[in-house]
């Protein structure tokens, strides 16, 4: 397949699905390549190191041709006339959380595969992984920030001062993001509570971090105690293809502190907080009852070097897979990809995606036959 690599254009997204060396990673497979010239530059990665790997420069039109097309987020509504029958796409898409591009999608029966459910044998989401892991550590600064009382926050350190106590932080979810968000803000000498039903999970926190991170099976007794008491709540709950459940009710928002902060991490999947609504990077907060809500639903993107090098490098095996073989071949040579495909030739894929939907789902083999 000829590889496609077009320019971002979500309001605020900075990253890039391709590093140069991932480029050239394709390009020693014969792959050829062609990246939208300037797609790069946001991430501080340049039309000339691209260009030096092989791949080709070239307009949106012609890397939206390609038969294998490589994006960061899911097509916005300008891009949904670039999207056929005989083109892969391979992007996060989060379908239960934009159900209009799934529509898109069907209407034109373009085979999609999401990162965010492909599996590795383990049963991990290794293309989800490295996106959690940097969206988890930006969540306290982020959180840190809107604190600080010209952000519009209550005023507080997280890490308090010697005789005043540090900012309480409780984070709702033990997973990727959650523990990688603990961590973060437990290394800014805040008061961290991590909450999750999975007491193995808790037992491991408790092991590593030697009563740093103070731990909480959680029930919606637990959860109304210690939301109310949050200088900063991070949301951090996954359902893998779904849409995240709502945790954290308006009721639980309206007796929190004023000037406290809600970072929602789960809002590309929906939201795990009732009054979370979508924000972007130039527009990031919103509040409700007094509280601050960050809702961007491309976190990493403010940090878009980074980013971009950490998605290529969980991103490249599989994308030189189906570039290499015919698509079913590329099915049958690594499973994982079964779990990620989204829709093919106007079926929904995913089990999951076509639950949260209220749709029916066709198995992925007999979708593709």
């Amino acid at each position: 397949m000829i590889v496609g690599v077009p320019a971002e254009v979500k309001t605020g997204e900075n990253r890039v699905a391709l590093t140069p060396d991932g480029a050239r990673e394709l390009t020693s497979h014969g792959v050829r390549v062609l990246v939208e010239a300037g797609a790069g530059e946001p991430s501080a990665l340049h039309d000339a190191d691209y260009a030096a790997v092989g791949a080709e420069l070239v307009g949106t039109e012609d890397a939206w041709g390609a038969e294998l097309v490589l994006k960061v987020k899911e097509p916005q509504p300008e891009e949904h006339r670039f999207l056929r029958e005989d083109l892969v796409l391979f992007t996060y898409l989060h379908l239960a959380a934009y159900p209009a591009v799934a529509d898109a999608l069907l209407k034109h029966k373009t085979t999609a595969f999401g990162y965010e459910t492909v599996r590795s044998p383990s049963g991990s989401l290794p293309l989800l992984a490295p996106m959690s892991e940097v969206a988890g550590r930006l969540s306290p600064q982020i959180g840190a920030h809107f604190l600080e009382r010209a952000a519009g926050g209550r005023g507080v350190l997280m890490g308090g001062a010697p005789g005043v106590r540090p900012a309480r932080v409780v984070v709702v979810g033990a997973g990727t993001v959650g523990l990688n968000a603990a961590w973060i803000a437990q290394g800014m000498e805040a008061e961290v509570f991590l909450l999750d039903r999975d007491l193995d999970r808790l037992r491991v926190v408790d092991q590593i971090h030697r009563g740093r991170i103070m731990t909480l099976a959680s029930n919606r007794a637990v959860l109304e105690r210690s939301v109310v008491d949050a200088d900063l709540v991070i949301g951090a709950v996954l359902v893998p293809g779904g849409r995240a459940p709502v945790v954290i009710t308006k009721d639980m928002v309206r007796n929190m502190k004023p000037g406290s902060v809600i970072v929602d991490v789960a809002v590309d999947q929906g939201g795990c907080v009732e009054t979370t609504m979508e924000t972007t990077h130039d527009r990031p907060v919103v509040e409700h009852y007094g509280v601050l809500h960050y809702g961007v639903g491309n976190m990493p993107a403010a940090v878009p070097h980074t980013s971009t090098y950490a998605l290529t490098n969980a991103t490249i095996p599989y994308a030189v897979t189906l570039a290499t073989n015919e698509l079913g071949d590329a099915l049958r040579a690594d499973p994982g990809l079964v779990s990620g495909l989204a829709t093919a030739r106007g079926s929904l894929t995913n089990a999951t995606t076509a639950e949260a939907l209220g749709r029916d789902a066709l198995d992925p083999l007999v979708a593709l036959r």
